[in-house]
C-alpha cells in the first residue's frame, strides 16, 4: 500500500509498504513532508510569510487554517527531474520549498492559490528522513525498515 498519495498531477517520492503501523506513523504528523512547487507569477517575502503563519483552505467543505512548518523562495531551479511545464512566453515562475506536517486533499496547491500564486507542479522531494535525490520517474529503491 502506499504511505500517503500524490494526486494525479503530482509527482515525487511515494513509500510503499506492507506494514500497516509504520504507514500510519509516516501519515502522521511527526513526520515531516517536503514538497518542491513552481507557482505562477514571482514570489514575494510577505507570500512566504503567509504560508509560514497560515492560509484558510477548504476541507472537506469547510474552512480549515493550515501552516507550513518552513517555506522558503529558490533562487534558481532546484534539482527535480526536468519536465516541461509551460513556455516561458506565458509569464515568470518561482519555484518554493514548502514543508508540512499534514496533508489534507490537495493542500499545497491551495495554499499556494490562496495566496495568489497557484500551482504549475509539485514534487514530494522528502518524507521524514527518505529523500528523492538522484531518483528519476520510475526508479525504485528498497529499504530495509522504515521504523
Amino acid at each position: 500500500m502506499a504511505i500517503g498519495r500524490l494526486d494525479e498531477k503530482s509527482e515525487g517520492l511515494l513509500l510503499l509498504t506492507t506494514h500497516g503501523k509504520a504507514s500510519d506513523y509516516i501519515r502522521s504528523s511527526v513526520i515531516d513532508k517536503e514538497y518542491y512547487v513552481m507557482v505562477d507569477g514571482i514570489l514575494t517575502v510577505e507570500a512566504i510569510d503567509k504560508l509560514k503563519n497560515g492560509v484558510t483552505i477548504s476541507v472537506n467543505g469547510q474552512p480549515y487554517l493550515t501552516k507550513a512548518k518552513d517555506a522558503y523562495l529558490f533562487f534558481e531551479t532546484p534539482n527535480v527531474p526536468v519536465r516541461f511545464v509551460r513556455d516561458e512566453k506565458h509569464g515568470p515562475t518561482s519555484w518554493i520549498s514548502i514543508t508540512l506536517t499534514e496533508g489534507k486533499f490537495r493542500q499545497v496547491r491551495k495554499m499556494t492559490a490562496a495566496i495568489g500564486f497557484p500551482t504549475l507542479r509539485l514534487v514530494r522531494v522528502r518524507i521524514g528522513n527518505y529523500r528523492l535525490n538522484q531518483m528519476q520517474p520510475g526508479d525504485v529503491e528498497e529499504i530495509e525498515a522504515i521504523l
